[in-house]
């Protein structure tokens, strides 16, 4: 019984209900309401240790603190006569959870100031905030996306029919081009959304795309995306260099001195959002015969690097190009596979298409 007896600050003491919930009132107070009331009183070293329905508790708690506002006992009495059975019960979880913050705190209940009020606020929202994401976590445990995820071939076969690039749509060239970015370098949207014209070198063999905006993996020890894209002259209709560079030709007379390379085929042909390229990109998936009830315009990113490690390529270059750390199990735990160059991924995927 000592280890559940404290005392409390001032006149108040320790009460030690039913379900160990302490809480603080005078002695006199408990003493005169009488034994009627409790299924034991008794009294220890000025200390009342009473049995007691929480319900009733509380409803102390809520009437002493009408008093000590300076409220008669007759106003008191009229305004708990006015709170109901459904609200005491809407109370006790809230004056529950701030008995025991009081308690540890070693405070009374009664006096506070608004730092407390604060500091107790700010705790429950961090507990309840973990409780209910933990209980996300129970409800849906994290799992991959998709069960399967559809083979790159398919959407490659369509694209190769939009050729020659000079021929067709300036809206089917567009189209064409995010796709065959989102494919050969397996980045986000966002990524693509961010290439600017004055980042993009060329070589005899590779363009080279510089990526210095802030992205989802930015960081300070983190390297920003450098995306190397090779030539393919033996499959000029799948070449993303070849067809970057008529896409680049084609609306230059349409930017208006806008850098950004992706631009909408409409007028007033302004820069266009994440949201406007993963609809062009599922639009394709669509066309190519892609389930695009189930697949998302991301879903370029698993089918591009489930493709790579299927030919062979390593963890370690699939997770740099796709900017997962090197240290991340991203990729082997949502598609269970073994890990294992960056200038070589693109060939890699694609290498079985660009056969003469």
């Amino acid at each position: 019984m000592d280890e559940n007896i404290n005392n409390a600050n001032d006149d108040h003491y320790i009460i030690h209900p039913c379900k160990n919930d302490d809480t603080t009132l005078t002695l006199d107070e408990w003493t005169s309401i009488g034994n009627k009331r409790f299924m034991n009183i008794a009294k220890l070293d000025g200390i009342a240790l009473a049995t007691c329905s929480n319900d009733f508790i509380h409803s102390k708690i809520v009437s002493k603190s009408y008093k000590l506002k300076g409220l008669s006992d007759n106003t008191t009495e009229i305004l708990m006569s006015s709170i109901s059975t459904s609200t005491r019960k809407q109370y006790y979880t809230g004056l529950k959870l701030w008995r025991i913050f009081c308690q540890q705190s070693k405070i009374t209940i009664y006096h506070f100031s608004v730092p407390v009020i604060l500091k107790f606020l700010s705790e429950l929202f961090e507990k309840r905030i973990k409780r209910f994401f933990k209980g996300v976590y129970n409800a849906r445990p994290l799992k991959p996306k998709y069960n399967d995820i559809w083979d790159p071939e398919i959407v490659l076969n369509y694209l190769s029919t939009q050729y020659p690039n000079e021929n067709i749509s300036l809206e089917n060239l567009t189209l064409k081009l995010v796709t065959l970015l989102a494919l050969g370098t397996a980045q986000r949207v966002q990524t693509l959304s961010l290439i600017d014209l004055r980042n993009i070198s060329q070589s005899d063999d590779e363009i080279r795309i510089k990526i210095p905006g802030k992205i989802k993996t930015s960081g300070p020890s983190k390297a920003q995306p450098l995306l190397k894209i090779p030539y393919f002259s033996n499959k000029p209709s799948l070449c993303i260099a070849k067809t970057l560079q008529c896409y680049i030709l084609r609306t230059s007379i349409i930017r208006n001195n806008n850098t950004n390379l992706l631009i909408s085929y409409k007028k007033p042909h302004n820069t266009v959002t994440t949201s406007t390229i993963s609809r062009w990109i599922k639009t394709t998936l669509l066309r190519s015969g892609i389930d695009t009830t189930i697949f998302t315009a991301h879903s370029t990113r698993h089918a591009s690097t489930s493709a790579a490690l299927r030919k062979g390529i390593s963890m370690d270059l699939i997770k740099h190009t796709a900017g997962w750390s090197a240290n991340s199990a991203t990729f082997a735990k949502f598609y269970n596979r073994p890990l294992r160059e960056p200038n070589h991924f693109t060939k890699m995927v694609m290498r079985h298409y660009l056969i003469v």
